[in-house]
């Protein structure tokens, strides 16, 4: 790492230690369900659609065989409920056929699952199988990469290939996460707290 990036880690490291995935889950199969319901939705209303869904159908063997339309009832209030539930739905019955009701845990295996896509596989990966195949680039990694200098790439796979080209493996996982809590905290998309933000005197970006 260049002496700039060092300074971005260890920075946000002491300014978000308690930083982690927010997405409330006890099972690689309810954090593989989250991570579907979070396309375009704040982990905060994940939550609380899956506490109480989660309450009644905790186990991947409790979505088999229900019905789409109780599904899409349940997890309305994260938006596209229809292409979700939809998700969800064939994500069982495959796991269940194919893998033996066990979420699979490489990359390849993953990305074949209806709603996975390679973000969602390196969430999943990363956070139940301490696996860093990728660095997740959600929204807030995508805008704040390119603030900081860290990339001038707007493909998301290109910007995934930057971060793991600039930090080692073994903190993958762990960058993501505290760019998402700063883009969540001070970075803000709409009103940057730069006054506040502990990167001002290292951000390209940063607003007088």
């Amino acid at each position: 790492m260049e002496i700039k990036e060092q300074k971005i880690m260890s920075i946000l490291t002491k300014t978000y230690p308690q930083a982690h995935c927010e997405l409330v889950h006890n099972s690689s199969w309810q954090l593989l369900v989250a991570t579907i319901l979070s396309a375009q939705c704040t982990d905060k209303r994940v939550n609380a659609v899956t506490k109480e869904m989660f309450l009644k159908f905790p186990r991947i063997e409790d979505y088999e065989n229900l019905s789409i339309e109780k599904l899409k009832t349940m997890i309305r209030p994260t938006g596209f409920f229809n292409n979700k539930a939809k998700y969800i739905s064939s994500a069982a019955i495959q796991i269940i056929k194919d893998f033996d009701g066990k979420v699979p845990e490489t990359m390849e295996q993953l990305i074949k699952i209806p709603g996975i896509a390679r973000k969602s596989a390196n969430v999943i990966l990363s956070i139940w199988f301490k696996k860093n195949e990728g660095v997740v680039v959600d929204t807030h990694v995508k805008r704040l990469t390119v603030l900081l200098g860290l990339t001038k790439e707007t493909d998301v796979i290109k910007i995934e290939r930057d971060l793991m080209a600039i930090y080692p493996k073994n903190v993958w996982d762990k960058i993501s996460t505290l760019l998402v809590w700063h883009g969540r905290n001070i970075c803000i998309a709409r009103r940057p707290k730069c006054a506040d933000c502990p990167l001002k005197s290292i951000c390209p970006s940063v607003k007088a």
